[in-house]
């Protein structure tokens, strides 16, 4: 990992640094605390990871209070308090040497391993290829400036608010930034190199660890832990279509250009590991309670999708346990009571009850991905029977990848287990969401994604449950899968459907590759009935086997973003931008203005729009606030709170104008027609103290020297401060 770090511009220094920082500020703190509050025999490295989850959950709001008090660096007070404390505490010392630990199966070790290779892989491939440098960091994905912006945000003011529309709130979730801002302060390193390459790995790396302790809980084996793990990150749904994936039957647990998904992620999997324990009637110390409240709290701000899939989960759980048992399911209550009340404190504190582009909006996924299939553009209206097909599709696609559910058929105590029940009652939450609600940029996909690792976990049981009843061996599980594997390509190839579909080509040829697996599953389902009892093995093989088809779609999809990205484009939704049509200098001078200025100055500046689209503009243009850490009078609105609030379906939210006329008006006459009166009115109107200028954007022959001081120049950027000499 050091070695892919360093060939990606990151220097040892930042490397050394980083590393010792989340061993002594969140691992070893995080592991003591978890040694007192959460006994229990666990591996190495599960403990580690929880640990490291805990320092997490920990660390944020610790450092939410040293900033708020004027001193970031007193976030350093919780690890050393908590190491003060187990050494002066004799009860506590104890916790130094640990307890007996689970040996590990050196299979296990090994598996494990290469899932946390392959994920550095494709970090590598897909994302650290940017490089660290100006402009070819300007090419990267439109939401990165944004997230850097909130990190700068976080950085220097708390509470926050929208760096990129002064006077904006931030109700959003936010939290990944205080760990960010909190590591920049520790180590020294950049905002941007902790975003772009460091955050992220011991995120996923923890993830995948604890996904696997749930899957061993759930499934009793460490071949369920393997499938569990392998799904969540190797399986998606089919892409059984030629041509470039359009990525609509994908989605993503874990994402580097989503830190607030996949530190959330990170976060909500204790959540759900403690409840196993608590609600499936194991150990229930006080211990257990406090920490599943510590990272309820943690989920909140960090991600707050979880907390509604999570109550839909308790409800189903404590429904199938009151029926059950004939009593009330206390433990459950409490639990749906924890999450309830997070639940109002980030919807109506946190969040201001703002709709942040979420409507009612039945089928909307399914229009768009009938959109994007047909290549018919975003005016055109399917008609009924058309998004009927495609939700279809969702649902057949879903069955494909979670087929493994149906082994445990005709065993009702194990369906009827709590965790189970949970976990069902998650997704079950998760996909109904992608039914009924809508979104400005489809962000509902977010709830299966968060359903997506609890939903594997449960088709990895069932896997487990048939392999066991069949007595498969490892090499027929191999042989089913190379055959799914195999029967998804070969059904490719020979319906040879390519998306988006030609000109005049009737949509009904989009069902056609789904229909022939339908038609083989339905025939091997066939054979089996005639079999009888003999085709207990044969229906092992099919199940594994259909389980299988939906891994090609996802190493296809991550190598054509692979392939698309050295293009400079996002497939999937137009968000990735040249980087020949990224100006240089901006880093440079984004630079300079962060360390000759206040964090309390504001900053003006005329980019509002993303590089070649300024017509109709895309407001998704954060790079001004991301790269000077400063507030900025107006940049780009698009993800602004307001902004979400007043769309409306059948609206482009990054085309709608600015709401505040008369501000723009101000702020742009500044740099389109330059004057005294302008200038003045920025300064005394709205406390604008520096102009940044994209030159790119001026008018030939622009007289902004004029009026304001040149105080830098870089490439096609220059900074100006204001005539009454602040920021000199």
């Amino acid at each position: 990992m050091v070695a892919v770090l360093w060939i990606y511009g990151v220097s040892v220094r930042d490397i050394a640094f980083f590393g010792v920082y989340v061993a002594l500020c969140l691992a070893l703190p995080g592991v003591l605390l978890l040694r007192a509050l959460y006994r229990g025999r666990r591996t190495a490295a599960e403990e580690i990871a929880l640990g490291v989850t805990l320092g997490y959950a920990v660390e944020v709001p610790a450092y939410i209070a040293a900033r708020s008090l004027g001193a970031p660096l007193l976030v350093l007070a919780w690890p050393v308090t908590t190491y003060a404390i187990f050494l002066a505490v004799p009860r506590l010392r104890r916790h130094w040497t640990g307890a007996p630990r689970i040996r590990t199966p050196l299979w296990w070790s090994w598996s494990l391993s290469l899932i946390l290779a392959s994920l550095l892989a494709w970090s590598a491939l897909t994302f650290f290829k940017y490089g660290l440098t100006w402009p070819q960091i300007g090419g990267s994905n439109t939401d990165l400036p944004f997230h850097l912006a909130l990190v700068g945000e976080v950085k220097h003011h708390m509470p926050p608010t929208a760096p990129m529309v002064a006077g904006e709130p931030l109700l959003y979730h936010w939290f990944v930034y205080a760990h960010l801002a909190a590591a920049s302060w520790v180590t020294g390193t950049e905002p941007l190199v902790l975003l772009f390459r460091l955050a992220m790995l011991p995120m996923l790396a923890a993830l995948a660890v604890i996904l696997g302790m749930i899957g061993r809980r759930v499934t009793g084996s460490w071949a369920g832990a393997l499938l569990t793990v392998t799904g969540t990150f190797f399986v998606t749904a089919p892409d059984l279509y030629l041509g470039p994936s359009v990525g609509v039957f994908t989605w993503k647990v874990q994402s580097w250009t989503s830190p607030s998904q996949t530190f959330g992620a990170l976060l909500f999997a204790p959540v759900v590991l403690l409840l196993l324990d608590l609600l499936g009637r194991r150990r229930r110390g006080a211990g257990r309670w406090l920490l599943l409240g510590l990272f309820l709290v943690a989920v909140m701000g960090a991600k707050a999708i979880y907390l509604p899939l999570l109550a839909a989960g308790l409800v189903a759980a404590g429904t199938v346990e009151a029926i059950r048992r004939r009593r009330p399911p206390w433990p459950t209550l409490a639990a749906l009571g924890m999450t309830a009340a997070c639940s109002l404190y980030a919807g109506f504190v946190l969040f201001g009850q703002a709709r942040q582009g979420m409507v009612v909006d039945p089928f909307a996924l399914m229009r768009v991905t009938w959109r994007e299939l047909t290549g018919l553009g975003e005016t055109a209206e399917p008609a009924w029977t058309s998004v009927l097909g495609v939700a279809l599709l969702y649902l057949m696609c879903w069955a494909v990848i979670w087929c493994g559910v149906l082994g445990l058929l005709g065993r009702r105590r194990t369906l009827a287990e709590p965790g189970v029940v949970l976990m069902l009652g998650m997704g079950a939450a998760g996909l109904g969401v992608l039914f009924v609600f809508g979104h400005c940029s489809m962000s509902q996909v977010y709830f299966l994604g968060g359903a997506y690792p609890y939903l594997t976990a449960v088709a990895a049981y069932g896997l487990v449950v048939i392999g066991r009843r069949a007595r498969t061996s490892p090499w027929r599980v191999a042989v089913a899968v190379a055959a799914g594997l195999s029967a998804a390509w070969l059904i490719r190839v020979l319906c040879g459907v390519r998306v988006p579909l030609a000109s005049g080509q009737p949509d009904t040829a989009l069902y056609r590759p789904y229909l022939a697996l339908l038609a083989a599953v339905a025939l091997a389902v066939a054979v089996l009935f005639a079999m009888g009892r003999r085709g207990v093995r044969l229906w092992a093989f099919v199940i594994f086997a259909v389980s299988a088809a939906g891994m090609p779609a996802a190493w296809g999809a991550r190598a054509l973003s692979t392939a698309g990205g050295a293009e400079g484009v996002d497939r999937q939704a137009g968000r990735w931008v040249p980087v020949s049509a990224v100006p240089p200098g901006a880093l440079t001078a984004g630079r300079w203005l962060r360390d000759h200025s206040d964090p309390d100055d504001l900053v003006a500046t005329n980019a509002h729009c993303r590089w070649g689209y300024e017509s109709p503009c895309d407001s998704r243009h954060f790079w001004v606030s991301a790269l000077t850490e400063r507030r900025v009078l107006v940049e780009g609105w698009a993800y602004t709170t307001t902004n979400l609030s007043r769309w409306h379906p059948g609206q482009r939210f990054q085309n709608l104008p600015f709401w505040d006329a008369d501000r723009i008006r101000s702020n742009d006459a500044a740099f389109r027609t330059p004057s005294e009166a302008a200038i003045r009115s920025l300064r005394d109107r709205y406390g604008v103290r520096w102009l940044f200028a994209d030159e790119s954007r001026l008018d030939p022959g622009s007289r902004i020297g004029d009026f304001a001081r040149l105080r830098f120049r870089s490439g096609g950027y220059a900074v100006y401060s204001l005539p009454d000499g602040s920021g000199a």
